[in-house]
């Protein structure tokens, strides 16, 4: 194991793979608490220090290096836990490539997971007893993964170790595939190397303004990309104890997650809009009695809009338990970066824009005044580091666009990731494009849309998913917030707003969930009077269909952004979960989702025939 440069307690050593990181760690700070599990979101159930890690990763590194060869890839299939932790480097200990992914809930469907390794070219998995135990009934129905080699990784032993082979590494050894979320497509794997993994979290490191006396509380998923590298890695690479919960412990009970700060004294924490969101709504008046915030100095948010109006109303709320406005974080990340793209200062409160609505559908950016109509409120996410370039492109020209003009964020910088896995025309098309005015680059095309002004990066939407009527941008998440708030039958966070084509012209559908306490007692037909009348009003547009849909059904991906690509097309083949809905033109409506179903049914048999 190669020893890493300028090794210090207090400071960051200077390593060229993670392996080499945990290994300094292990060796210097033996007994430092790395990582703290609560089973259920307040009771501790393991705990595991540098050198327990590192053992353990070793002993399961000599198990897979009998079985595959340096390079292979290997599929990592845990509950939320520290034994994910231990195989995740046990994977790197042993010169494999990682590939994270979610065990499927009971009575899912296994077509992700089969698409992944069949992609991945997986030929070991590891997991627990129990998970593989689950499991194991579904395995003769799904032949890519019955093929696997299985191993629960829980019935090691740590004697293992002893028989673990250090492999060659270096900076640019690929260390693991992470799946994109797939909010517009087939996940895709992106490339991430030890190099890259090492640039983001000194990014990230330095933005956050971590030392060895923080201290993180993490719910978020391992498998990913905000979990592992921001929720995992990232203390590992500070020195400093995470303490981590499962996603569903705080789901079912929000407080569990504040209670875990204030228990830790945790200085960093954090998660998508929604999750404040939550706190908000579900957290009652008589339990922020017993709640400290006041240790809090990061909370980040990202990986969904950042929604100003919950950033207020969080701070209003836990105020009186010592939380501040700029311990807010906002920030801008994705896979194909590693995950950190921007940041804003740590002592600063969030930057807030208020732009002209009508002009930001021509791409443009006016500022506007808090009583205009059609104003619109938005966060920034910060900058780019001083080793990284942000730029602001046309997406059809590529040509660089002027500050205060929206365009395609494209990215440079050695945190951008190889490319993805097994798929050059699409790495090329996205990891290597340049500026047509200046050549500059290459770039990385994120496929989001936003805009500069005075070096802070706005975020607008995703190209893919921005809706095109009469000649006019509108942007899915707000016509999705308007339909929220226009009813409290409605389910916060879980609804999308597309478009289908209908005799020529682009219409407006809305799939929504309704809350599980109105599904009995809707009265479908008030509720589309009603969303109606908040779009018209708030974006002059006229509803074509609109399907309301049983609670926890609509299509998310693993962060919980919605799939509105995956909604659009089960609309479109009836498979949605109904409990309502209603057409401007049911008969035309009907008749466009027979075409569409003839259509799957062609090309299935199509592929069929191959």
């Amino acid at each position: 194991m190669t020893a890493c440069v300028d090794y210090s307690p207090n400071t960051i050593p200077q390593c060229s793979t993670l392996v080499d990181l945990l290994g300094t760690r292990a060796e210097n700070q033996p007994e430092q608490i790395a990582y703290i599990f609560l089973e259920n979101g307040e009771t501790e159930s393991a705990q595991l220090n540098y050198q327990q890690l590192n053992r353990q990763a070793q002993a399961i590194a000599a198990d897979l290096q009998s079985l595959v060869a340096p390079g292979e890839r290997v599929l990592l299939l845990y509950p939320p836990g520290l034994e994910f932790i231990a195989a995740f480097f046990g994977c790197l200990y042993a010169g494999v490539v990682a590939v994270p992914a979610y065990p499927p809930r009971r009575n899912q469907k296994m077509s992700r997971l089969q698409a992944i390794v069949a992609d991945a070219q997986a030929t070991v998995a590891l997991t627990t007893t129990s998970v593989l135990g689950n499991i194991e009934g579904k395995l003769t129905e799904n032949p890519e993964l019955a093929s696997l080699h299985w191993l629960a990784t829980d019935n090691i032993g740590s004697v293992r170790a002893n028989e673990w082979q250090e492999p060659a590494l270096s900076s640019n050894t690929l260390a693991f595939l992470q799946y994109t979320s797939g909010s517009t497509g087939t996940p895709k794997g992106v490339m991430v190397s030890h190099r890259n993994l090492l640039h983001n979290l000194g990014v990230i490191h330095r933005g956050f303004e971590h030392t060895p006396n923080s201290q993180g509380v993490i719910w978020l998923p391992p498998y990913h990309d905000m979990g592992l590298i921001g929720g995992v890695l990232q203390p590992l690479y500070g020195g400093f104890p995470v303490t981590l919960m499962p996603p569903v412990a705080f789901l079912q009970k929000p407080i569990r997650w504040l209670q875990a700060i204030a228990r830790y004294q945790a200085t960093t924490s954090g998660g998508p809009n929604f999750a404040y969101d939550l706190c908000v709504k579900k957290i009652k008046p008589e339990q922020l009695k017993a709640l400290d915030l006041s240790s809090w100095k990061v909370a980040f948010t990202g990986a969904e809009p950042i929604n100003s109006d919950t950033l207020e109303k969080f701070a209003t709320t836990f105020s009186a338990c010592g939380f501040r406005k700029e311990a807010f974080y906002p920030c801008y990340g994705m896979a194909e970066n590693t995950l950190f793209v921007s940041g804003g200062l740590k002592v600063a409160e969030p930057i807030i824009r208020l732009v002209d609505g009508t002009a930001l559908s021509q791409n443009q950016v006016v500022a506007a005044a808090a009583s205009s109509e059609e104003v619109r409120a938005i966060v920034g996410c910060g900058g780019s580091p001083n080793d990284q370039k942000i730029a602001i492109a046309n997406p059809e020209s590529k040509t660089q666009c002027p500050d205060g003009q929206v365009g395609e964020i494209w990215v440079s910088g050695a945190s951008v990731a190889m490319g993805y896995w097994r798929k050059p025309q699409k790495t090329q098309e996205t990891f290597h494009a340049y500026l047509a005015d200046s050549q500059q680059g290459p770039f990385m095309r994120t496929g989001d849309l936003g805009f500069l002004l005075d070096g802070e990066l706005f975020i607008t939407g995703r190209i893919k998913d921005v809706i095109i009527i009469r000649g006019q941008n509108h942007y899915p998440q707000d016509i999705e917030l308007t339909v929220q708030n226009s009813h409290p039958a409605l389910r916060p966070h879980c609804g999308a707003a597309f478009t289908v084509e209908f005799k020529g012209d682009k219409r407006l559908v809305i799939v929504q969930e309704v809350e599980r306490s109105y599904i009995r007692k809707l009265d479908v037909k008030e509720v589309v009077m009603t969303i109606s009348q908040a779009v018209t009003a708030e974006h002059a547009l006229q509803v074509y269909a609109m399907v309301l849909v049983k609670t926890g059904s609509i299509p998310k991906t693993s962060s919980g952004k919605i799939r509105r690509q995956v909604c659009r097309a089960e609309f479109l083949t009836g498979s949605l979960n109904v409990v309502g809905d209603w057409s401007l033109n049911p008969q035309g409506k009907m008749k466009f989702q027979n075409l569409q179903a003839d259509v799957e049914s062609l090309f299935q048999k199509l592929q069929a025939c191959k």
